[in-house]
Order: C-alpha cells, then structure tokens, then sequence
C-alpha cells in the first residue's frame, strides 16, 4: 500500500508547509485520498476552504505520517469527501457556507453555519445569495407512534445556544439530531489580513475553557511557518498552562456530569478544586484562564517564586482531596447505576471519525497529539495515556479522573525541571506556511497559518476536537432514555464555540 507521502506526491505542484508537506492534487487524486479516508487507512484531520481551493489534511497514526492535499476549484466545485467518508460533511458543510465552494454529490447538502439570517451579506468574499434559505430540513425518523421533541437553541441556563431535535418511542431516543452554529463568530474572517498579535488573540478567544490549546497551536504554526523556536523555559512554561488547563476542565467535568445525575456532592467538592485551580492560574499567570500566556515566539508572562509556590501547593491539595472523592464516586451504586452502560460509542465509529480526547480514549482510541505528533517539552519526558474500552459515561469519567492523576505528576516534573533562561524570541515579518496539532483537555487541536511578507495572516484555520465528536453524541443516545441525554451530552462536553468559530 501507498504511504502518505507517496500518495500526495501525485500532486502537479508541491508546496512547503512547515513541518507537513502540501501538494496540490487533481480532482482524481483526491478523490483517492478521500477513498483510502473512507477505506481507514488515514484518519482526517481537518478539511477547510480558501477563496479558490479546498484543503484536507491527514494523518497515518501508524506512522505519524502527515500532510495537506490541496484541491484547485476554478469552477468553486470540489469532489465530495464527505460523500463517501462522513466525518467530513459538516466540515465540507461549513465550506460551502463561508467560501461558497460546493462538494459536488455531498451526501448532505444543507447550510451549517448560514441559519438562513445571513442576508445579502457575504462572509469571506462568498458571493450573495441570489435568494433567501429555504426552512431548515430536520431528518426524517419513520415508525409507529414516534413523537419529535425540540430542545433550544436557547437553554434554561447559561450553556452556548444549540438546537437538539429528538425522535422517541415513547422514553427511548430513536434518532438525536443537532443543529449547531449559533455561536458563529466569523473568526477566521478576522484572523485573515489581521496582525500576528491580533491573530493570536483571537485564536485564544475561540473557545474560552481551551484558551491555551488553541493560542499554543496558533503560536506553534505561527512558528513553523517563520521556522524558529521558542526558548526552551517558554516551551516548559506553555506545558505548564496546559495541564493547568487540563485539571481546571478535568475537575469541573467530573463534578458537572455527576450533578447531572442528581450527585450534587460531586460537583461542590471538584467545584472547590476548580477554583483552587484557578485561582492558582491566576497568580502563576496573571490570568485564570490563562488567556494570551501562549503567544508566537513563546510565553507573555514569566513564572516567578510565587506562582511556583501556588502550583505546588495546588498539586498538595488536590492530591490530598481528590482521592477520596474518587472513592466516592466509585462506590457510590446510585451514581454508578446512572453512568454506566449509558451512552454508549464504539470503537470502529470513534476511530472511524477520528475521535479524540476522553471521547476517544473512553472507547479505546488511544490517541494524544503528545505522542503520535509529538511536541517538546512532552517529546523529553514520560507520562501514560489513559485507555478504556467501554465506551459509556463512566468510561469518560474514568479517563478524566486518571488524567488528572497524569496532569498532577506532570505539573510537578515540569516545576522541578523548569530551565532558566528567556520566555520570548522576536518574530520577524515574512511569509510562510506553518501547522500544528497540540493537545488539549477535549483532544486534538489542528491549526493551519499562512504569512504574507508583512508580519500579517493571510489565512489562518483552527479545528476544535468538537468536530469529530458531536456527531458521536447523536450516536451514543440512541437506545437510551432521554432523561440520559444530560449525562451524555455532559460526558462529552462538546464546544459549542470552538466548533461554530
């Protein structure tokens, strides 16, 4: 069988895209690349439009073998991918809204992120529509006594707007169908022609609970396509935040899935160890959530006694409490009567979409953008990935409650390792094409950047990992009761903004 590379170099052109290669390809080459997609030879990790073209990344998890196919779409048409592989319709979905390029025999030609609200304004240099959206087309679900329940887009709470269309027998959910993009925000819009620093602010603010991962994802293509490093104290520093972030969602998600099931005890003690969290992100970095830590070329802010004393007395704390409320949690039979066996995924699927983080990892996809690509400073030091293959709701805590155990040791290996020296090297003005896959709490997060010669973007792509698991959600709820939708939808924690952009 063809590799990766070999296939892309059927390509007419080839291109640098630091450190993956690009090629452009004809319309039949990648509908051969789109066939081994479908075939699982490669995983697909993002799919995303230009003004003229279309472009596809891909990854060999074999081998760690990536790289970027490219489509020329003179006639703004592109040869489906979605058609034959279904993890790229809504991505093929969002391309067609924003640039206008149509996947020819797409599987699901409806609009994403255009609700039909978009008027004769045109995202990106998308041409306006020539008439108004027609009503949205909900899928059908045929059967006796079958009943429809809608629920959103607006929530009776404080969670980002999304609209969840139930089909049921009675209790039992036959069909979950979402429809999302009400949080679109035109971000990469106003990434393009944007500066470098205004770019990276942006990226931090996709999605507010993965602040770091998507402005260290950022920073790192913005890197690679100038082809420098950060200093080696910045990289530990980076490392740092994100575990930091890790444990703050970690403990937050642990206690939130359990108040979904009436445990309220979980969700006051991982709420106190949150904010523990927090608030030692808040003396460490300046920031709670840590916005603008990550920047291209290295860290914003320096990590002084102080803050060291805080993340070492966080790590005490936490290692002190958690245990016990792990014990909790595992032998408590009326929780565990609520999430296990609930929610069930698959392997297949979850490896077929490419699933990654807890999501993943709960269905035994051992999958983390620290290995498989890896990364420094992870690539200079050891630590597990946590594997489970039942797949339900208790297997997302589970993988969550040993992450956190991984995220604690981590966080003190990086303290006690932690190099002296500059938090920052200067980013000079150029062009250049840059990607990077990091890790964060949810899973893998893909950035692509491209420099004109004047220190600005000219494109810039970031993909949340929630684009490879809502679908997964419609999946995992079919079969249960829908008063189990609150625990499955809070076990995978999916963003909202971070897939809307």
């Amino acid at each position: 069988m063809q590799s990766l590379s070999a296939l892309l170099s059927a390509g007419t052109r080839r291109q640098g895209c630091r450190p993956w290669p690009r090629a452009i390809l004809e319309a039949g080459d990648w509908s051969a690349l789109a066939a081994h997609l479908a075939q699982g030879r490669f995983t697909l990790v993002s799919l995303w439009g230009d003004a003229d073209a279309v472009h596809m990344a891909l990854l060999d998890e074999a081998t760690g073998e990536a790289g970027i196919a490219t489509c020329l779409c003179p006639d703004r048409r592109f040869p489906s991918v979605g058609r034959i592989h279904p993890p790229a319709q809504r991505l093929e979905r969002a391309v067609q809204d924003l640039y206008g390029l149509t996947p020819d025999h797409a599987s699901d030609p409806r609009p994403w992120l255009d609700h039909g609200r978009w008027g004769i304004t045109a995202p990106l240099g998308r041409a306006a529509p020539a008439a108004p959206a027609a009503p949205y087309a909900f899928l059908a679900a045929e059967g006796a006594a079958l009943h429809q329940i809608p629920v959103g887009p607006v929530h009776a709470g404080i969670i980002e707007p999304g609209h969840f269309r139930f089909t049921c027998h009675g209790e039992t959910v036959v069909r979950l169908e979402e429809r999302l993009g009400y949080v679109h925000r035109g971000i990469e819009g106003l990434m393009g022609g944007a500066s470098i620093e205004e770019a990276a602010r942006l990226a931090g603010r996709i999605s507010g609970d993965s602040a770091v991962a998507f402005a260290l994802a950022f920073a790192r293509a913005v890197e690679a396509a100038r082809g420098i490093a950060a200093p080696a104290r910045a990289i530990w520093l980076r490392a740092l935040a994100a575990e930091l972030e890790r444990l703050a969602n970690h403990f937050g998600d642990v206690g939130a899935i359990c108040n979904d099931a009436a445990f309220a005890l979980m969700l006051a003690h991982c709420g106190v160890l949150r904010e523990r969290c927090l608030r030692a992100c808040d003396i460490a970095f300046g920031h709670r959530l840590m916005m603008d830590v990550a920047i291209p070329g290295g860290v914003a802010k320096d990590l002084g006694p102080e803050g060291v004393s805080a993340l070492r007395a966080l790590v005490t704390t936490a290692r002190a409490a958690f245990p016990e409320l792990v014990r909790l949690y595992d032998e408590t039979t009326s929780i565990q009567d609520r999430t296990v066996g609930t929610g069930i995924v698959k392997e297949a699927l979850v490896r077929r979409f490419g699933a990654g983080g807890f999501v993943g990892r709960a269905s035994g996809r051992a999958f983390d953008a620290r290995r498989v690509q890896p990364y420094p400073p992870y690539n200079q030091m050891p630590f597990s990935i946590p594997v489970r293959t039942d797949g339900d709701v208790n297997a997302r805590i589970w993988i969550r409650i040993l992450e956190i155990e991984e995220s604690l040791s981590l966080v003190t290996r990086l303290l006690d390792t932690l190099p002296a020296g500059p938090i920052q090297v200067p980013m000079e003005a150029g062009p250049g094409e840059g990607v990077a896959l990091v890790e964060g709490f949810r899973g893998d997060v893909f950035a692509y950047v491209r420099l004109d010669g004047e220190g600005r973007v000219a494109r810039a792509h970031l993909r949340d990992p929630s684009w490879f698991q809502w679908p997964l959600l419609e999946a995992a709820i079919e079969g249960n009761i829908v008063a189990d939708f609150p625990l499955c939808n809070k076990s995978f924690n999916c963003s909202y903004a971070g897939h809307d952009l």
